[in-house]
């Protein structure tokens, strides 16, 4: 979120509004501590005192709330970015990069000694900034975890072989920061377990790490959460992964220490669950990150025994880590308000100055999301939604294998609308002149979209419509969720968007003992979810469940019981058979009812997939900025 470098509004406002909401501690994201360490666009300026000022406000601003202020600092060593720092990667023993195909360099005396000087001055910088400590990377195998770690640690000098040598390295980073910060400031250290990568440090090696520090009295608290770079998946654990993931790290490391206060970190979702965490004595302290994203005032809700009332966090990092790794400042799918707080104000409503009666047309995301903020700004609102249930296709996702975190958040739409005085009204497809009929001030159509049902794929040019459709056996992924199919036992399903919208369908029909063939013109399985971090876990469980794979691959013509398919890299063809054929393909926007109305002088809006189909996150995003202006 910085700009030139410097915390600025969005930065202002986005934590200030989760220690408004009851954050008890913030660790604000890292600047590096050296040139070398350069990772992101977004990136605070490392060596420079001119943040001080920037941060200082920053700071004070929290401190309003009594909320405890610390800064990440951090280097990740052999694991850089030249696109962004423009500098070799400095590590232990010049060991490659696991961020991208870059060599590394390993580090000289003189080296060493300056990236520890880097470390001490940004400790001093954020004392100077008003934080209350600093908080030392040594997660994901960072430049610390390099040196404690003997994979990544050859050096045969004094800062290798040893557990004595291998700690030098964070041992001097932490003495030279206490004798410039003094004994009246917090430093912690985020540290992470990754078992299942062999060269990674075991859970014994690591409570022998932390056990060295904490007799020494290095650090006042160690934070453990999952994952690394050569494991990226579990580093923010989607709904692919089960909740509390990081729990059993930390009491593990809870066990080895006297002096530190021990933080769990990583899928811990819910205030439940970090009671749970606390209560069972795996942590002192819990960090819910991607929580208060999606709800930033969860804890002073939690402490008003509210829990009903907090948006669930649906752990699909579309817009959270989906975003910042394609190097944005991020969001979230279920909070658009998450990183425009400067501009919205959070999730907080100014009452309308004339309350006017409106009428939502269709209960998906789009819709429910504009009644919700319409209603809590004062508006009269009536949603007309034209099935028994709320939610839409949004609700189909729900029904994917483990997405009900989704239908948790259509449950909580729900509450929200009874307490704002919603008027739902199920079972009520509107034609024109019942809208004209009902005299509502404001008309927001959210009909959403269908299905083409022409088998069009956008890297088959050659076909508006699939050669063969009508020779049947053909569905829609929305008719497999909803049950309205009975696909034969062989199934293609042809993913043209990469995304959960056909792997999920995948999956679900695997599952149920379907054989399913997975053809996508991308040359993997789940190119969109690469960006969430989900698409390696998800293709090694279609894998499990034994789903084949056909890529770079397009479906020519379908024969009602067998497929052509066209091999996009060389033209090749080959025939296979099939009992069905399951399309993933782009839906079209129901515009219908929106056209009818256009010219009737009726003021009239129209929020997500009938403007045109697209994800959640966009009807949503509509949804709370038009309820914002209504």
């Amino acid at each position: 979120m910085s700009e030139a470098g410097l915390p600025a509004e969005r930065h202002l406002g986005y934590y200030t509004e989760r220690a408004r909401g009851g954050a008890a501690m913030i660790v604000v994201e890292p600047i590096p501590v050296h040139r070398t360490g350069v990772l992101t666009r977004g990136n605070f300026r490392h060596g420079d005192d001119s943040i001080i000022p920037h941060f200082r406000r920053l700071t004070d601003a929290c401190h309003e709330y009594d909320t405890v202020m610390i800064h990440q600092i951090y280097h990740v060593g052999q694991h850089g970015d030249f696109d962004n720092s423009y500098e070799p990667n400095w590590s232990p023993s010049g060991l490659p990069s696991y961020h991208d195909s870059d060599g590394s360099h390993a580090m000289t005396e003189a080296e060493l000694e300056e990236l520890i000087e880097g470390f001490a001055q940004a400790a001093r910088r954020a004392r100077e900034s008003g934080f209350d400590g600093v908080e030392l990377f040594a997660a994901y195998h960072a430049v610390i975890d390099q040196f404690w770690t003997p994979w990544s640690n050859c050096r045969d000098d004094r800062w290798g072989g040893s557990l004595e040598n291998r700690t030098r390295f964070s041992r001097e980073i932490i003495t030279r920061i206490r004798k410039l910060v003094g004994e009246d400031f917090i430093i912690g250290l985020a540290v992470s377990m990754d078992p299942d990568i062999e060269v990674s440090l075991s859970m014994e090696a690591l409570q022998e790490v932390i056990r060295y520090h904490d007799e020494r009295e290095l650090v006042d608290y160690v934070t453990c959460g999952t994952g690394s770079y050569f494991d990226f998946y579990e580093l923010m654990p989607t709904f692919l992964y089960e909740d509390k993931l990081g729990a059993p790290y930390a009491a593990g490391l809870k066990e080895v220490v006297k002096h530190a206060r021990v933080q769990a970190e990583s899928h811990i979702r819910t205030p439940e669950n970090a009671d749970y965490v606390i209560a069972s004595g795996a942590a002192d302290m819990v960090s819910i990150v991607r929580g208060q994203i999606a709800d930033p005032h969860m804890a002073a809700k939690a402490q008003a025994d509210r829990p009903e009332d907090i948006r669930p966090c649906i752990s699909c990092n579309q817009m959270c880590w989906g975003r910042r790794s394609r190097d944005y400042w991020i969001s979230c799918l279920v909070n658009p308000s998450a990183g425009r707080e400067f501009q919205w104000g959070g999730d907080r409503f100014t009452p309308a100055n004339t309350p006017r009666r409106v009428l939502v047309v269709g209960g998906g995301p789009g819709g429910l999301e504009v009644a919700r903020v319409a209603g809590a700004r004062g508006h009269q609102v009536t949603l007309a939604e034209a099935s028994d249930r709320l939610g839409g296709q949004f609700r189909l996702a729900g029904m994917q294998p483990r997405r009900a975190q989704i239908l948790d958040l259509l449950d909580w739409y729900e509450r929200q609308l009874q307490e704002h005085e919603v008027t739902v009204q199920y079972n009520s497809p509107m034609e024109a002149d019942e809208v004209k009929a009902f005299g509502a001030d404001v008309v927001v159509m959210a009909t959403g979209s269908l299905p083409s049902e022409t088998g069009f794929q956008r890297f088959w040019f050659a076909s508006e419509t699939l050669p063969g459709i009508e020779r049947g056996n053909v569905w829609s992924v929305e008719d497999i969720l909803a049950r309205v199919a009975q696909p034969g036992k062989r199934v293609l399903l042809l993913d043209d968007g990469g995304n959960w919208r056909g792997c999920g369908t995948a999956w679900h029909l695997a599952e149920r003992d379907h054989v399913v063939t997975l053809l996508t013109p991308d040359g993997l399985v789940g190119r969109e979810l690469v960006r969430s971090a989900a698409d390696f876990p998800l293709r090694r469980k279609l894998k499990r469940l034994g789903v084949t794979f056909i890529t770079d691959s397009a479906v020519k013509a379908w024969h009602g019981n067998a497929a052509t398919i066209v091999n996009l890299l060389d033209d090749s063809e080959q025939k296979l058979d099939f009992d069905a054929l399951v399309l993933a393909t782009p839906n079209v926007a129901e515009t219908t009812l929106l056209d009818e109305l256009a010219a009737d002088g009726i003021e009239l809006h129209a929020v997500g997939d009938c403007v045109a189909p697209r994800w959640a996150v966009h009807a949503i995003y509509e949804g709370r900025k038009l309820g914002r202006e209504l």
